[in-house]
């Protein structure tokens, strides 16, 4: 873990209320996909949690979703800006365990570190199939990012105003090597029930360190409690309470 300063390059609005923040900086220990950094900012107490959306050693890739104060004021910083974030956080994917046609699924701000594990996967020679789910038309985000990396690509919209008209999980591939899941519980649960293969889940959780001091963000687990922050937030299927 390290408190590292990074320079705002650009902040866009790329969605509804959904931004991309792309950032300068010592970015290196931020390159596991999967893995999420902890944002200072001015005058808030608690840091805000933001998933890696991909990163290099010197530059760092942030999507998020407007909900609150702290977004808000991310929404508002400008290039030359400064923040610090501590890095280093979280486990991340495991790549090795994808075999030759994982599936991606993502729903919401879930899809963002999705999009670093495609690069990964795809740099090891594997395409897997992305996908992903929106509200509608208006949120959907990062469809064309993934199809340059020559992914197979499936959107669903809940209003059906993009793409197939559904759910996310319910268009899902049955002949997936492995499972990469982003996303709120039910949608992870429901991911689970529709493909026939192992996998792993990345899950949401309020943070308060960020780092595992506070036991805030534990879940209960087949092998006890475990931190989201520092043991996830991604964690083996066959280790989780599913409801």
């Amino acid at each position: 873990m390290k408190d590292t300063l990074f320079t705002v390059k650009t902040n866009r609005e790329i969605a509804r209320d959904t931004y991309e923040m792309a950032l300068s900086g010592d970015a290196a220990d931020c390159m596991r996909p999967g893995s999420f950094v902890n944002v200072h900012l001015e005058s808030l107490y608690l840091r805000r949690p933001i998933s890696v959306c991909s990163a290099d050693e010197n530059s760092l890739i942030l999507v998020y979703k407007v909900v609150g104060k702290g977004t808000e004021k991310m929404k508002n910083m400008v290039p030359g800006d400064c923040v610090y974030c501590l890095t280093d956080l979280g486990n991340g994917f495991d790549t090795s365990k994808s075999g030759e046609k994982p599936v991606l699924v993502g729903g919401g701000s879930g899809v963002a570190p999705l999009f670093g594990l495609a690069k990964n996967l795809v740099k090891k020679g594997v395409k897997p199939v992305v996908a992903l789910g929106f509200r509608s038309e208006k949120d959907v985000y990062y469809a064309e990012e993934f199809k340059s990396l020559g992914c197979e690509v499936m959107i669903s919209t809940e209003d059906g105003s993009y793409g197939i008209k559904g759910f996310v999980t319910d268009h899902l591939p049955k002949d997936a090597t492995f499972l990469y899941a982003c996303g709120p519980m039910p949608m992870l649960n429901a991911a689970r029930k529709n493909v026939f293969c192992a996998g792993e889940y990345s899950f949401e959780a309020r943070m308060a360190c960020g780092f595992g001091a506070c036991m805030g963000c534990s879940m209960e687990t087949k092998i006890g409690l475990k931190r989201v922050c520092k043991d996830g937030p991604v964690f083996d299927g066959e280790v989780i309470v599913w409801p």
